[in-house]
């Protein structure tokens, strides 16, 4: 996963026509820990329908705070500079959640392609 250090790569990031998943985490973070093991196999399973990209949330506070991003790890998807949609909570993230989430990002970006 890309990790995004700064505002010009990832605005041409979530840009493209394939969706990106932007997911926002720190490294103090034991949620973000917790999903760390499972997400390259996540990401290898959705690489044809979306891309995805990692943000420090204490790298990048002032997109953070734009994006009003508070608990992490927290996930939005983006298409041609747009939010679709975002799986934020204050629990624990499992595997079959982030995978309820990005099937239903996939949905709602081929919904507004036609």
């Amino acid at each position: 996963m890309e990790h995004v250090k700064t505002d010009e790569v990832f605005n041409e990031r979530v840009s493209g026509q394939k969706p990106t998943i932007a997911v926002f985490k720190t490294t103090w973070c034991k949620d973000c820990h917790f999903i760390e093991p499972f997400m390259p196999d996540v990401e290898k399973q959705y690489a044809d329908r979306l891309n995805f990209i990692q943000i420090d949330r204490d790298e990048m506070p002032d997109l953070c705070e734009k994006l009003n991003i508070l608990g992490i790890p927290s996930f939005i998807a983006f298409r041609e500079g747009q939010e679709l949609i975002r799986f934020v909570s204050k629990l624990r993230k499992t595997r079959e959640e982030i995978e309820q989430f990005l099937d239903r990002a996939v949905e709602v970006a081929n919904a507004m392609s036609k």
